[in-house]
């Protein structure tokens, strides 16, 4: 059973953090995605097996937290995170995120660098509300999006997904390639080629941006954007424990 924290804002965040040595390795998951998916159950199961201390988190309108998905951005979601960070870790962290994780990494990264030790991303999806979703709409998505909503074809819900007017613009405010980026600490990035949610362009741009002398990007030939095959999850460990090895 998940524990639960309540934010500042007033939002009720479930988390699960496993005790073990530092730096703390933190998950976090995608959108629409939750901590129950396989990558932070994997990356939960190395943990215990290393003795490393581990926290994974469900934002505020995903799995077991409180609230509706439709409600949320990108910064209520950063402030989930940086809400449960702050009042159950100490010391060092190392940042695990996955897509829109990615972002929000690199947010908690520059909200608290005296803490970060290091960074993982996963298909990291930076500024995506922004150069995916916004640049891609046409003219009529556009006009339905001032209105309030847009409805998006996906490939993980038949539904597709219902993109707010408040999602594209909060996040406007939390873009993180149109300013210096400072990473001054180990970062690994993981990329699929086959991946058509996020592709391979966004962690060159991301690798090209970041400023910081311990930069690397693995692309694997043919993984896609769940990047869930035995042998990525294998990399995803080796390059967590990398980078806790160079911290």
């Amino acid at each position: 059973m998940p524990e639960f924290l309540t934010t500042p804002q007033g939002r009720r965040i479930a988390y699960h953090l496993t005790g073990g040595q530092g730096p703390c390795v933190v998950f976090l998951g995608g959108f629409k995605s939750d901590m129950g998916g396989t990558k932070a159950v994997h990356l939960q199961g190395w943990a215990e097996r290393t003795g490393r201390a581990f926290l994974r988190l469900d934002y505020s309108g995903h799995g077991e937290s409180d609230g509706a998905f439709l409600d949320g951005a990108i910064g209520d979601w950063f402030e989930d995170a940086l809400a449960v960070i702050e009042a159950v870790t100490a010391g060092p962290l190392v940042l695990v995120g996955s897509s829109m994780g990615g972002w929000i990494a690199l947010l908690v990264a520059r909200a608290m660098p005296e803490r970060v030790a290091g960074l993982v991303g996963i298909a990291a999806a930076p500024d995506f509300t922004e150069d995916s979703m916004w640049a891609g709409f046409s003219p009529a998505q556009r006009a339905e999006l001032a209105a309030g909503r847009v409805v998006l074809p996906s490939d993980y819900d038949p539904a597709g997904y219902v993109i707010t007017r408040r999602l594209i613009e909060e996040g406007r405010g939390r873009l993180v390639l149109r300013a210096p980026l400072p990473l001054p600490f180990p970062v690994r990035l993981l990329q699929g080629t086959a991946d058509t949610d996020v592709p391979p362009a966004v962690a060159l741009r991301l690798l090209d941006h970041a400023e910081g002398g311990d930069i690397r990007l693995v692309l694997v030939k043919g993984a896609d954007h769940r990047f869930s095959s035995p042998d990525c999850l294998a990399l995803i460990e080796t390059a967590t424990e990398e980078v806790l090895a160079r911290g």
